[in-house]
């Protein structure tokens, strides 16, 4: 990359780019919320929280919470009472462009672990891909990470740039703007930034450098999904893991890579709406049949497949990439402190002995 391709945005400067882009996008930005910080849509007088991670990452973006699929409507024919006829019209989503600015890099890289399950291979979700290409990821790197990341673990890093358009990295009283896509180097355009001088590429390498250099050496898992696989009818070894687990499920839903999913219908007389909503592997009702049959009953059953979709099966079926972006916010807001990290060190040692 040549060095005009590096601008640099004064902290001052932040906000007038974001109203710019405002004004052909929607513009998700990091905001306080009570203890929270979401992302919420930016606003004149909006003041962006980019001290600290944000409390949830930018999934619902892309792949909401609970989204509509289609609506149907049963019309009954006049000349046959007993007939009746099903219209259906499905609901993608728009072309609105979305930009996220502001979310760490650990949760743009959750989306490289969606994009092979929803927007590649032969089965294609229409409604992910629909928001995934139009939307664009402004990370800002980290300078401080937290005791409870672990994103080198994974094969990230305080300024990794997988899943992201662009790359801001903190130097000098501001930003160094560094594109990845083409479309990240559009919406840069936009702020009419200078490039960045030598000493600021310089001091944006090094506060990366360090921020490196604080997180945890990160061990060797290149035979964890095996010995997560050979655990697998182990189950003492799992309900010792999950002692502590309420099954509350935080650790799901703040995550930036898992993408479980319930579908429903919902009527009101002869019509209806088909809703897609995030579901929860470590609620009991996840797998529960309508026989009455559950196949994982058990807590330990449920954590076994949680620990064991990230860091086994997922990587055995998308070449060796591990279904986790080392974030934390499943250590940080487990109420029982759950520790993913000590599962799968004490997988890969209980396997060994």
């Amino acid at each position: 990359m040549v060095m005009g391709d590096l601008k640099f945005c004064p902290k001052e400067g932040l906000s007038r780019w974001v109203e710019e882009l405002s004004r052909e996008h929607t513009v998700l930005v990091p905001q306080q919320a009570g203890d929270a910080v979401e992302f919420l849509p930016f606003a004149e007088g909006s003041e962006l929280s980019l001290d600290r991670q944000p409390t949830a990452p930018p999934k619902k973006s892309v792949f909401p919470q609970t989204e509509t699929l289609m609506r149907f409507e049963y019309q009954k024919d006049p000349e046959h009472p007993d007939r009746q006829t099903l219209q259906i019209k499905e609901t993608l989503p728009g072309k609105e462009k979305t930009v996220i600015l502001g979310c760490r890099p650990c949760g743009a890289r959750g989306f490289s672990v969606f994009d092979p399950v929803f927007g590649q291979g032969e089965y294609l979700d229409p409604y992910y891909q629909a928001r995934r290409e139009h939307t664009v990821f402004v990370s800002l790197a980290c300078r401080h990470p937290e005791n409870t990341c672990f994103c080198n673990w994974v094969g990230g890093g305080p300024a990794d740039s997988a899943g992201s358009d662009v790359l801001m990295l903190p130097a000098g009283g501001g930003y160094v703007l560094r594109p990845v896509t083409d479309q990240g180097r559009q919406i840069v355009e936009v702020g009419g930034f200078e490039d960045a001088s030598p000493e600021q590429q310089t001091e944006a390498d090094r506060l990366a450098e360090e921020a490196a250099e604080n997180l945890s050496p990160a061990p060797e898992l290149e035979e964890v999904p095996d010995k997560l696989f050979e655990l697998f009818e182990n189950l003492d070894f799992w309900e010792l893991m999950a002692a502590k687990c309420i099954s509350c499920g935080a650790c799901t839903y703040l995550c930036p890579t898992c993408y479980c999913f319930n579908i429903s219908d919902e009527y009101s007389g002869l019509q209806g709406k088909r809703i897609r909503t995030w579901d929860n592997c470590m609620s009991n009702l996840f797998t529960h049949e309508a026989s009455g049959h559950n196949p994982r009953p058990t807590k330990a059953q449920r954590l076994r497949n949680r620990v064991g979709h990230k860091f086994s099966y997922y990587p055995k079926l998308h070449e060796q990439v591990f279904a986790c972006c080392g974030c934390g916010r499943c250590i940080k807001s487990c109420p029982m402190s759950v520790d993913i990290r000590e599962i799968v060190l004490s997988a890969k040692e209980y396997a060994d002995e």
